[in-house]
């Protein structure tokens, strides 16, 4: 009996030093690397969030017709110009490059699943010039050169990555793809200055882009609300001077969204996302 006793408490006495023994490195092992972890799985989270707006970039048909929608109207307005202005001033068309010409959407499906973001990967990707033209935008710009007009690429890509972008561009064909048209990133990434330089010479007939700032600066760093009224005010142009194409991956109406904070956390930015959402109130 006696032996029994003092086997049964040897073993319970074992047992609860294991199950400390445990516990400590379990608490161990979640409080070191806990707030790691948790900060690589919200940059993933992030990431996943690029999932339906780039999958309805690369297999809506609807983009597609957008694209084509939009060249075909910047079409009849060069054209609308060539017969209705006699003015002998040559006439110019600037277009952005990135999602307005030059489809990048295979970079930002790259981001998806990854603990990464702009710019890391931005530019390799580049250099590898695999961009490929979105529809209409080849015929477009060879229409407007082959009709006595000239093109301008002034893109806010930066000036390391001229010469990539000028061998993308000339490999699918684009006319005028030089260092000459080609107008990169300044020490600003204001365009007006560079638009400046393009009406010295020439009548700006066309501007086609992405992104509200790629027509006038007029845009720049405003607030949700305040976007809306500078596009209310401009309304006009639009159709007639400016031609905007869709882009749900990324762009200046996300600055918006963080009041321009781009540093804000992962989740910070989520919250932000989620809190400007407008949502259907259901009564249950």
């Amino acid at each position: 009996m006696k032996r029994r006793f003092t086997s049964k408490y040897l073993i319970l006495f074992l047992v609860g030093i294991t199950i400390a023994a445990f516990g400590g490195c379990t608490q161990q092992q979640e409080e070191i690397p806990k707030e790691n972890n948790q900060a690589e799985y919200k940059l993933k989270d992030l990431n996943e969030q690029l999932v339906m707006g780039t999958l309805w970039y690369q297999t809506a048909a609807e983009m597609r017709a957008l694209s084509y929608q939009a060249f075909n109207m910047a079409k009849l307005i060069f054209d609308n110009d060539l017969k209705n202005n006699t003015s002998r001033e040559k006439r110019a068309v600037i277009v952005d490059v990135d999602e307005t010409v030059l489809d990048n959407s295979p970079y930002e499906a790259y981001l998806v699943g990854k603990n990464i973001s702009y710019p890391k990967g931005w530019d390799d990707w580049i250099n590898s010039a695999q961009a490929k033209a979105l529809p209409g935008a080849i015929d477009f710009l060879n229409y407007v050169v082959d009709n006595g007009g000239d093109v301008f690429y002034i893109t806010n890509r930066k000036s390391h990555l001229e010469d990539a972008t000028v061998k993308n561009l000339q490999d699918l064909k684009f006319p005028q793809a030089d260092s000459e048209h080609v107008l990169t990133r300044t020490d600003t990434s204001d365009k007006e200055p560079r638009r400046q330089v393009v009406d010295q010479n020439h009548r700006i007939i066309l501007l086609m882009g992405d992104n509200l700032n790629d027509f006038k600066s007029a845009f720049a760093d405003k607030r949700i609300q305040e976007r809306f009224d500078v596009v209310d005010q401009y309304k006009g142009k639009f159709g007639e001077k400016f031609i905007l194409l869709p882009n749900p991956m990324y762009g200046e109406w996300e600055g918006a969204v963080y009041d321009y904070n781009w540093d804000r956390s992962p989740e910070a930015k989520s919250k932000a996302r989620k809190e400007n959402l407008k949502q259907w109130k259901n009564n249950e």
